[in-house]
């Protein structure tokens, strides 16, 4: 991806939290099942996004790109899906070492959105499109970097091997979707960035993990900025008129 005119230049982990969703009801379990995600889809509800677009800070004409949101069918019964999600290599020109979608660019040659978050994803994480089923798409979500993103909803056999592309990726986990569902894990930050005020959300999971001693240890992944609200967005998409 091109560089930004105004690449970040703050930790968004130390600007304060102004409000915790704790009052707002989480996506029932049984409503983040694959075939109830499908019927949403199939059927969707009048709703509104929570954010459309970031204050921008590029100067560069927008550019077309597309992500795949990766529902991995975990558990009995696929009761304990995840997201898997992935870290962005520290040498990035832009958006270095943070948390994302694998995704990218839409090319020329690309049939539709989904076809450029289906090539992106296997070139970036080498997930096969084989073990991969679209079910859906959320309404485009504008960067602050000049980016008209797709969000593509899909969900992902877990029987998957993946190989990170190293100059793109440093990393890939995965989180359960029904904590990135839950609003009482959504921190809402605002900030005085270069001239104009910044809010974002957040959602920072902690990630149980084994040390190189054996010890059992806790590990951030910071979610947030457009990965934060496009995770919103699907909440408001799963949240209103609740299944029966």
């Amino acid at each position: 991806m091109p560089t930004v005119s105004k690449p970040l230049s703050f930790d968004p982990r130390n600007v304060p939290i102004w409000r915790i969703d704790h009052d707002l009801p989480a996506v029932p379990s049984a409503h983040l099942l694959p075939d109830a995600l499908k019927a949403r889809f199939e059927q969707p509800p009048s709703w509104q996004t929570a954010v459309e677009r970031e204050t921008s800070y590029s100067s560069r004409s927008p550019a077309h790109a597309a992500v795949l949101v990766p529902i991995v069918m975990r558990g009995a019964n696929f009761s304990e899906c995840t997201v898997l999600l992935t870290q962005r290599a520290d040498h990035m020109s832009t958006h270095s070492g943070q948390i994302a979608f694998p995704g990218g660019k839409v090319d020329p040659q690309d049939a539709d959105r989904p076809a450029t978050a289906l090539r992106e994803t296997q070139e970036e994480v080498g997930l096969h499109p084989r073990h991969v089923q679209v079910i859906g798409e959320l309404p485009v979500y504008v960067t602050g970097s000049a980016f008209w993103v797709t969000p593509v909803i899909a969900l992902v056999s877990p029987d998957f091997d993946l190989t990170l592309n190293a100059d793109e990726v440093q990393d890939v986990f995965e989180v359960p979707l029904n904590f990135l569902m839950n609003p009482a894990h959504h921190r809402r930050h605002a900030f005085e960035w270069q001239g104009a005020q910044r809010q974002w959300f957040s959602m920072p999971y902690q990630e149980r993990q084994i040390a190189a001693d054996g010890q059992d240890v806790l590990v951030e992944r910071f979610i947030w900025g457009a990965t934060a609200a496009m995770l919103r967005n699907f909440y408001h998409f799963l949240v209103v008129n609740p299944q029966p």
